[in-house]
């Protein structure tokens, strides 16, 4: 075991971050651990004093008064991810063989409230969706709808999250006819299969005939734009914003779910057709069944309150 009295907690976030980056996690999520890291360091020593703080000085009393004044003013959203990295880190460390024991569960943590599914809103709104941006636009300034019909099947289909859309390579696909699957890069470094059906393997066979007869330039990265250059996170942002808009349907996304409600349109419509929740945690790629299940009781929510505004329900009522 190291001496902590040697060691810098800047030397060893380094150290954690090289170790994370072989997971090859999104740019995204390397950066927030820094953030959440090097925030709370901050907090602790000031200025130049943080870059020679001693991991030894980070007792859970210190570490419990800088959380606090890291939550005065942030969300509990943002004081619980920070808190998740500062265990993620003290874990690697325990492992190492760096310190002997893990400070962080003497910290409090806000209690966060499940995350309830964004779907999108509206029995027919995907059809409604892929069947709008199919069709070329000419009020665009360089139409391509091979390549946004093969965004939204990709999430509404297969539960992709914009980072694992970004990462898809042009070999990302696999199988014989019949049993085609998707291999993805999915969060925290944990990769996943999903199959696909004939119809989502058309969509993309399809795009990548017109990325032949369109881009020149040779990349292996799936999503390209008009000048053959891979597609960034704002532009994809940017790219299911505007299929929103041309299909009518802006007021039929949650707030704020954008990309993310195609995902839960998949996870959503899943339940409804009777997957359970393991099925649904292996496709979708969740940590933790739990949320997986969120998407069930949801489902099973909407139902009560469907056969609860049955008619014949209230007239039951009247007949005491």
């Amino acid at each position: 075991m190291q001496d902590e009295r040697n060691v810098t907690v800047h030397e060893l976030i380094g150290e954690f971050l090289a170790a994370r980056a072989v997971r090859k996690p999104s740019v995204h999520t390397l950066q927030a651990y820094r953030r959440d890291l090097t925030s709370i360091v901050a907090l602790v020593a000031p200025g130049d004093e943080g870059a020679s703080l001693p991991l030894a000085a980070l007792s859970p009393r210190v570490l419990r008064g800088a959380f606090a004044r890291f939550a005065a003013d942030r969300a509990p959203a943002s004081v619980y991810r920070a808190w998740s990295s500062w265990n993620s880190f003290f874990t690697f460390l325990v492992t190492e063989g760096v310190v002997a024991g893990n400070p962080m569960p003497a910290v409090d943590k806000p209690r966060m409230a499940p995350l309830s599914p964004k779907p999108l809103r509206g029995e027919d709104t995907p059809e409604q969706l892929l069947a709008a941006v199919s069709r070329s636009d000419e009020r665009q300034r360089d139409p391509w709808p091979e390549r946004d019909v093969v965004v939204l099947a990709l999430a509404l289909c297969a539960g992709l999250r914009l980072s694992e859309l970004l990462a898809l390579r042009t070999g990302s696909f696999a199988g014989r006819p019949g049993e085609r699957r998707v291999e993805v890069a999915g969060k925290g470094g944990r990769p996943r299969t999903v199959p696909i059906e004939p119809e989502l393997d058309a969509v993309v066979e399809r795009y990548l005939v017109s990325r032949a007869q369109r881009v020149s330039r040779s990349t292996d990265v799936l999503l390209v734009d008009g000048r053959g250059q891979p597609l960034r996170r704002g532009g994809l942002q940017y790219l299911v914003e505007s299929c929103f808009r041309r299909a009518g349907i802006t007021d039929r996304v949650p707030r704020g779910a954008q990309l993310h409600a195609l995902r839960h349109t998949f996870a959503t419509r899943l339940a409804e057709d009777g997957a359970n929740a393991s099925e649904i945690m292996r496709l979708l790629g969740h940590a933790s069944l739990t949320t997986s299940q969120n998407y069930i009781e949801v489902t099973s929510a909407q139902q009560r309150a469907a056969v609860r505004a049955n008619r014949t329900n209230r007239a039951l009522g009247r007949l005491g």
